[in-house]
C-alpha cells in the first residue's frame, strides 16, 4: 500500500516523545503535569448556563463561518483590544479552535509557486508544531528561523538572504512567544510588515497568548499595520478563548484579515470546515464580550511570574517571561533533564527539543525545558522548588 511522502518525515509529535522518554520510569514523588499549555484555572460559571439555555441549538447544523452574534462580538473585541473596525460579515471568521484557521490559511492562501519557485514559509524554531506541517500540507518548503537569546528569542527574518525572501509566500509568527514568553513589540512588527511589503508575504500572525502578560498589553500585528497603512491582506490574525478564558476544550478561535483573504478563507470552510455547535458559539459570543474574568486569570498568572522569580533569582540564564504561562528553563540537555526531574520528584517537564527542529547542538531547543505554569499556585511553588533543587 502507498502513502504520501510529504509526511514521512515528520518527526514524532512532542507528548507522544515525552511518554516514551517518561513513561517506563516510575516518578519521584507526586505527580505533577507541567508540560501541556492546558490552563486550569476556573472558567466563568454562566459559560456552562449559556449553553444549556441554548441546548435546543444542537438539534440544528451550525454556521460555517460562525453566527451572526458571534462575529460581531469577534469583531467588537478585536476594536477594543486592537483598535481595529474588522467588518463582521467580510473581515472575520469564527474557528473550532486556532489550530485549525493556522492549518487551513496556508491550505487557503500559500500560492503553488511565488516568482516562478517553489514558495518558501518562514517559521520561528522553537515553533508550534501545526506550521511544519501546514507547510508541507501545500507543498512549500518550511524554512525554519532561530529564535533564540542572541535574537531576543523571536525569529530575525530580516536576516534571510535575498532568495530566499523573494519565494517566501507566508511567515508565521507567535507573539508572545509559546515557549519563550518573549513578545514583538511595534518596532518588530514594523520591521516584519515592512519586509513583508517589500517581498510581498503574508503574516500569519498567532497571537493566542496575548491576554496573559504583566501590566502592559502586547501590542497586535493588526494595530501596527494599520498604524503603517500596510494593505489588509498582508496580516492574517489568530486568536482564541484557550487561553484567554481558560476554555481550550470550547475550541472557540478567530481568524481576522483583509477581506480578500478572508473571501479565500470563507470558500475552503465551507468545503472542509468543522464548524462548533450553536450552544458552543452562543457561549463564546458572550466569553467575547467579557473582560473582568480575563483580568481575574491574569492576575492569578502575574502571581505565578513573581513566584518563578522567586524561585529562580540568581539562576544564570533565567529569564523571567515577559508573557503568556511558560517558563523557558536552561539546562545542559533537555532530554536528561526531563527525566531526571521526573525520576527524582515526579515534576512532568518538556525537553526544548522536542518544540524545535534540528539535530543535536543544531536543535535551537536542546538546551532548554518548557515549563507550563499552569497549576495552581500552591502546587506551583512546589514543583517549582522541586525542580530548582534536583536541576541546579
Amino acid at each position: 500500500m502507498n502513502f504520501p511522502e510529504r509526511f514521512s518525515n515528520l518527526p514524532a509529535y512532542a507528548f507522544p516523545r515525552l511518554r516514551a522518554l517518561l513513561d517506563h520510569h516510575t516518578p519521584g514523588g507526586d505527580v505533577v503535569h507541567m508540560t501541556i499549555g492546558e490552563p486550569k484555572h476556573k472558567f466563568p460559571q454562566w459559560v456552562t448556563d449559556v449553553i444549556v439555555e441554548n441546548a435546543a441549538g444542537f438539534n440544528k447544523y451550525p454556521p460555517n463561518e460562525g453566527t451572526d452574534q458571534l462575529r460581531a462580538e469577534i469583531s467588537a473585541w478585536i476594536q477594543r483590544r486592537y483598535g481595529v473596525a474588522m467588518d463582521k460579515d467580510t473581515q472575520v471568521m469564527a474557528l473550532n479552535g486556532t489550530r485549525e484557521g493556522l492549518y487551513n490559511a496556508a491550505m487557503a492562501l500559500c500560492p503553488e509557486q511565488k516568482n516562478g519557485l517553489k514558495p518558501a514559509v518562514l517559521i520561528p524554531n522553537p515553533f508550534y508544531q501545526v506550521y511544519m506541517v501546514a507547510t508541507l500540507s501545500v507543498a512549500a518548503e518550511p524554512i525554519f528561523v532561530p529564535a533564540t537569546e542572541a535574537t531576543g528569542h523571536l525569529p530575525d527574518y530580516a536576516s534571510l538572504p535575498e532568495d530566499v525572501l523573494n519565494r517566501t509566500a507566508v511567515a508565521y509568527i507567535c507573539s508572545p512567544a509559546n515557549p519563550q514568553g518573549a513578545v514583538a513589540d511595534r518596532a518588530y512588527w514594523t520591521q516584519l510588515i515592512q519586509l513583508a511589503e517589500k517581498y510581498d508575504f503574508k503574516i500569519f500572525a498567532d497571537e493566542c497568548y496575548s491576554e496573559i502578560y504583566r501590566s502592559i498589553a502586547p501590542v497586535g500585528t493588526l494595530t501596527v499595520a494599520q498604524e503603517l497603512g500596510a494593505d489588509p491582506d498582508r496580516v492574517v490574525l489568530f486568536n482564541s478563548l484557550s487561553k484567554r478564558s481558560n476554555l481550550p476544550g470550547l475550541r472557540s478561535g478567530l481568524i481576522a484579515s483583509g477581506a480578500g483573504n478572508m473571501a479565500q478563507l470563507r470558500q475552503l470552510r465551507t468545503y472542509s470546515g468543522a464548524p462548533l455547535p450553536l450552544p458552543l458559539q452562543a457561549a463564546a459570543a458572550r466569553v467575547w464580550s467579557d473582560e473582568a474574568h480575563v483580568v481575574q486569570n491574569r492576575a492569578l498568572y502575574v502571581e505565578k511570574y513573581e513566584i518563578a522569580d522567586q524561585v529562580f533569582a540568581g539562576l544564570p540564564g533565567y529569564k523571567s517571561p515577559d508573557a503568556g504561562f511558560f517558563l523557558w528553563l536552561p539546562v545542559k540537555d533537555g532530554e536528561a533533564a526531563a527525566l531526571k526531574v521526573w525520576q527524582q520528584t515526579g515534576v512532568r517537564v518538556l525537553p526544548g527539543a522536542y518544540l524545535a527542529q534540528g539535530e543535536g547542538e543544531q536543535n535551537p531547543g536542546k538546551g532548554y525545558i518548557r515549563v507550563a505554569l499552569v497549576a495552581s499556585k500552591d502546587q506551583t511553588q512546589t514543583a517549582l522548588t522541586l525542580l530548582r533543587d534536583c536541576l541546579y
